[in-house]
């Protein structure tokens, strides 16, 4: 249950996070994402008043509150639509739902059809073009920022999501709060059309998320240097865009299986601290845990684990270290957090790039072999001669 953060604040605190992200926590009746109620909290999860101590406990230790907001789609449950199961065509609420159609059947024995999400009938698609649907969920999040005091939003499905409800999320929340983020789950497509200054302020770096762990496997660095210069570089098409970065997630198999060799953790997490945009971590990976997506309803569980924190602290691992120092560097460096990315050095095995702020500079680079190399490049007029030893990182002025 939700109480049960407060346990985890200083470990959070250890790693350096200054941002959690919560799962969906809406008022729903299975795995979050068919809400039922936006006003209320899950109560599998624990009350209103449960979850403003966990959140006003976060804040107090300097750590941000994002939260899952499932705009695209709601649960059967939802007030809305049973009234139209029980109303029909003379429901008052018919228009909130996309492509009713009272000629057909749902899949589940509904006398009407209507669209989904993805083919999954459990979840009603919404109408974000009706005024009322909009002020509905608009009213929800307000009520979020003003009574739990929530700092952002992660957009699930930003995708399907009409992008004018988007435009209008952007100035309902940035008129309360200038600094309030939004971010959306992108998979495919051109992230410019989704993060820009009418709409998000990020979305999900899935290219580059599976350029890392595929880098590794392949033994092929010239995958993830492509991305990186291709989103970064000079003249990139998101140079001027902060994305959302990450190893895994919820809904993909954990780093530590995703990679064929688990020597290449530090590497991968050393790639995910120092390229431009957000690091994030998926909890549990930290400490290199395994899961890999299953079948059927419960595909997802292996991915969601219920984890106890002093067990994981027991474990004999060095990489929550490597992750501490990560978040260290790039907490005091400017080059890091905002800089421009230079490419320096691609070569199967080993990787060189650097980042740049004014006069202020990092240089990074990777060795994904099982023995040493050094390396010889130069950058902003300076030689460097560096040894790396197998399936290790520097990162130097």
């Amino acid at each position: 249950r939700i109480l049960e953060v407060l346990d985890w604040i200083e470990h959070f605190k250890e790693l350096g996070i200054n941002a959690i992200y919560f799962g969906p926590i809406f008022e729903s009746v299975s795995h979050g994402y068919d809400t039922t109620d936006y006003y209320q909290t899950d109560s599998r999860l624990g009350s209103k008043e449960d979850f403003k101590k966990v959140f006003t406990a976060l804040h107090e230790n300097g750590i941000r509150v994002i939260v899952d907001g499932v705009f695209n789609h709601v649960g059967r449950k939802f007030f809305a639509f049973l009234d139209v199961q029980k109303n029909l065509e003379q429901s008052d609420y018919k228009d909130w739902f996309c492509n009713l159609n009272f000629s057909w059947q749902s899949p589940l024995g509904d006398s009407f059809s209507y669209e989904n999400w993805h083919g999954a009938a459990e979840l009603v698609k919404l109408n974000l073009r009706n005024p009322a649907v909009c002020e509905h969920l608009l009213g929800a999040v307000g009520m979020w920022m003003d009574e739990l005091g929530i700092d952002g939003l992660r957009l699930d499905a930003a995708d399907c999501v009409d992008r004018e409800f988007f435009k209008r999320l952007h100035s309902f929340t940035k008129g309360k709060r200038e600094d309030f983020w939004l971010m959306g789950e992108i998979i495919h497509g051109d992230y410019r059309v989704w993060a820009n200054d009418e709409m998000l302020d990020s979305v999900t770096n899935y290219e580059c998320w599976k350029g890392i762990y595929s880098s590794h496997n392949d033994k092929n660095y010239f995958e993830i240097a492509y991305s990186l210069k291709r989103q970064f570089g000079q003249g990139g098409l998101y140079e001027n865009l902060c994305l959302y970065n990450f190893l895994d997630n919820h809904d993909v198999n954990r780093i530590g299986s995703l990679l064929k060799q688990r020597e290449n953790l530090k590497n991968a997490y050393t790639l995910l601290y120092m390229m431009p945009g957000i690091p994030s971590i998926y909890y549990g990976s930290e400490w290199g845990i395994e899961g890999v997506k299953g079948q059927g309803m419960d595909a997802d569980l292996p991915l969601r684990p219920k984890l106890d924190l002093e067990e994981m602290c027991a474990q004999e691992t060095d990489l929550p270290a490597h992750i501490r120092e990560l978040a260290k560097i790039r907490k005091e460096s400017d080059a890091v957090k905002y800089g421009a990315y230079d490419e320096v050095l691609v070569r199967n095995k080993q990787f060189v790039f650097a980042r740049r702020s004014g006069e202020q500079y990092k240089v990074i680079a990777l060795n994904l072999t099982d023995h040493a190399e050094t390396l010889h490049f130069s950058y902003q007029g300076k030689e460097y001669e560096v040894l790396l030893e197998a399936y290790t990182s520097k990162i130097m002025e």
